[in-house]
């Protein structure tokens, strides 16, 4: 059996393939942006000679992403010509004031498209970069950026898709709370959290990941919830991952 290529990697589960079919949440703040996770699972997926990147970029331009990916080894450039990623630059979007039923709706239908078109052989995964821009985008509708997700979770449902995108949580008042961010919550499968150190700042530790993996659905309908906790360090070209107190 291959031995899991980082401690993320053994907390999603990707050396077994559970990804397949679920919904992975980011969770991030200003002190920790989780970026890195997306890039993490960009190069891992587009790895794989038998898998799909569709992504849907609202964060950044792909020059961005291409940059990036590039120090990790990765050639997006490349993937994209070779039609393994499929890249949808949202930037300008502008739903109109029906919401869902205007941008929404024809962004769904590109990607249901091209969902239904590389299904029949191809691991599909669907990544948003990010969650709480497509709500900017949809003119603060929580309730159509909530149905998208919907819409979306039905293509995991039917192709095997998996979904992953990523959410500032400290963009949300406390009102908030209660609403978007755990109604996400509830939708994904795995959430994973970039957090400070309790302890504060620390020069050879960037921040702690946080992980539930809400597990598959066994005997009687029940799930194993795993949760997993980690320390993290950015490199220039990739990330430690380790457990607290395992550095001197």
């Amino acid at each position: 059996m291959n031995r899991p290529a980082s401690l993320l990697d053994d907390a999603l589960s990707l050396s077994d393939g559970e990804l397949t079919g679920r919904v992975v949440l980011v969770e991030d703040c200003v002190e920790t942006s989780g970026a890195f996770v997306l890039h993490h699972l960009i190069k891992r997926f587009l790895s794989s000679s038998d898998s799909i990147l569709l992504f849907v970029a609202f964060a950044q331009p792909f020059s961005h992403y291409d940059r990036v990916l590039r120090k990790m080894g990765c050639n997006l450039a490349a993937q994209r010509e070779n039609k393994k990623l499929l890249f949808f630059d949202m930037l300008m979007l502008d739903c109109p004031d029906d919401g869902v039923e205007g941008g929404l709706t024809a962004l769904y239908g590109n990607i249901q498209k091209a969902v239904e078109v590389n299904s029949s052989n191809k691991s599909i995964t669907i990544m948003i970069d990010d969650i709480s821009l497509l709500e900017v985008a949809a003119n603060g509708s929580t309730k159509d950026v909530l149905n998208f997700m919907h819409y979306c979770h039905t293509l995991a449902t039917q192709f095997g898709c998996t979904i992953v995108t990523i959410l500032h949580e400290d963009i949300y008042s406390s009102g908030d709370e209660f609403t978007f961010p755990l109604q996400m919550e509830y939708l994904a499968d795995i959430t994973v959290k970039t957090e400070p150190l309790i302890t504060g700042l620390a020069a050879d530790v960037h921040g702690q990941l946080t992980i539930l993996n809400k597990g598959m659905i066994g005997g009687f309908g029940s799930t194993k919830r795993k949760i997993h906790n980690f320390h993290y360090k950015i490199k220039e070209n990739s990330v430690d991952y380790f457990y607290p107190g395992s550095r001197s």
